[in-house]
């Protein structure tokens, strides 16, 4: 069976219950499934958010049945403040819900270092708690409740089977458009699937995923304190893990991390440098993260200046070792790769016209980047978006 794609939004897993209420920068997102099998990955900025630490502890155990989740708010740099006011969402949440405080996970997302609202942001939780349904316009509330200077909301939702022929579905949602890098960003993913798993099993898959998604991700360089993605299974389908589970997931990890690069701060492109002929995966990721990082490249992409001379120097300062006279790079779309420069020899001293072609890709809204260093098979892809004034009007007016 072809994975088949579901517009449904993380409501696909038809017995979660999701909610979302916004009253102007302040919105509350509600996630329901009770005795959910839970597992998490987080932001390693040293400076993390009071949330991390209260959803870390409640999910020691690998269950959970409900997420709260704020914008306007990180609820970092808060102190103990900040874990009281933390919990007292949570309490609310399981109060209303009539489950206990620990199966509670907490997220958050806004300004940093600001105490929490709570004389706003409570009224808010128990509106968006009164309202917990299980239908698309469930899904988009809830998808929209959590964005800050994100344009759009991120969704995405798939059908597969595994090799047994026995069929589950993966379902997400997730915010995030600046402090966007190294690892995942200033971005909450919210995943959920019906298969029934193990906490160690769905803790490896999600790793795995995030490691080729999230992770490879880069809008403007700046790792977030507040980096939450939780995946939880529902538990209803029981089937054993094989690759299948694992590439839905993939699936939908990889479509919320461009969805996130394409709506990057001011962002005006979307940027995709697929980087090959590695010796290791972690050279690979190294090339074309550099690529992807740099802001030479990003304003070259804004502007559309097919200035090959910044991705070579951007893999030069990677960190990896290579022979740049035996280097392939080529710039181009879904239909076609124009080479700028191939095994070390560039081709538009004599093809002028192929300058002329790389520059009318670039002004384009799609971007791809192909670099090959010929050294051995193993390759990665990156995800970005070019850099705007529009990036530095955001962020220059950002609290104030």
């Amino acid at each position: 069976m072809i994975m088949k794609n579901l517009d449904n939004g993380i409501c696909s897993i038809g017995s979660v219950q999701v909610s979302g209420y916004r009253e102007g920068k302040y919105g509350v997102t509600i996630i329901y499934h009770e005795n959910s099998t839970c597992v998490g990955v987080y932001t390693t900025n040293k400076v993390y958010a009071a949330p991390i630490t209260i959803t870390r502890k409640h999910l020691e155990n690998g269950k959970i049945s409900a997420i709260i989740v704020n914008s306007g708010n990180a609820n970092c740099y808060t102190k103990e403040e900040g874990i009281k006011n933390g919990l007292e969402l949570a309490q609310l949440t399981a109060d209303t819900l009539g489950i206990p405080l620990e199966d509670v996970a907490v997220a958050s997302t806004g300004v940093i270092g600001r105490q929490m609202p709570m004389d706003i942001l409570k009224p808010v939780a128990e509106k968006s708690l009164s309202q917990l349904g299980n239908s698309k316009s469930h899904a988009s509330d809830a998808a929209n409740a959590i964005l800050t200077t994100d344009t759009v909301k991120k969704e995405c939702a798939v059908e597969h089977t595994l090799k047994d022929g026995t069929t589950f579905r993966v379902a997400g949602m997730c915010k995030g458009s600046g402090m966007i890098a190294p690892n995942m960003g200033t971005m909450l993913g919210f995943i959920t699937t019906d298969l029934k798993l193990s906490q160690e099993k769905l803790q490896e898959a999600l790793n795995e995923s995030i490691r080729k998604s999230f992770n490879m991700v880069v809008v403007d360089g700046d790792e977030s304190t507040n980096d939450t993605v939780l995946l939880l299974s529902t538990d209803e389908v029981c089937g054993e893990y094989d690759e299948n589970f694992q590439e839905a997931l993939d699936y939908v990890c990889i479509s919320l991390a461009k969805q996130i690069a394409r709506d990057g701060e001011g962002a005006d492109k979307f940027m995709q440098v697929e980087a090959g002929g590695c010796r290791t995966l972690d050279d690979a990721i190294l090339i074309s993260k550099s690529i992807v990082s740099s802001s030479l490249v990003k304003t070259a992409l804004a502007g559309a200046d097919p200035n090959w001379g910044r991705i070579i120097s951007a893999m030069g300062y990677s960190g990896v070792d290579f022979d740049p006279d035996n280097v392939s790079i080529s710039i181009g779309n879904q239909d076609k790769d124009v080479p700028i420069v191939e095994d070390g020899v560039v081709t538009t001293y004599d093809k002028p016209e192929l300058l002329e072609e790389a520059e009318a890709i670039m002004k384009e809204k799609t971007v791809i980047i192909k670099v090959d260093i010929h050294e051995g098979d193993y390759s990665t892809t990156a995800y970005g978006c070019d850099l705007t004034c529009e990036y530095v009007h955001i962020n220059a007016d950002y609290t104030t």
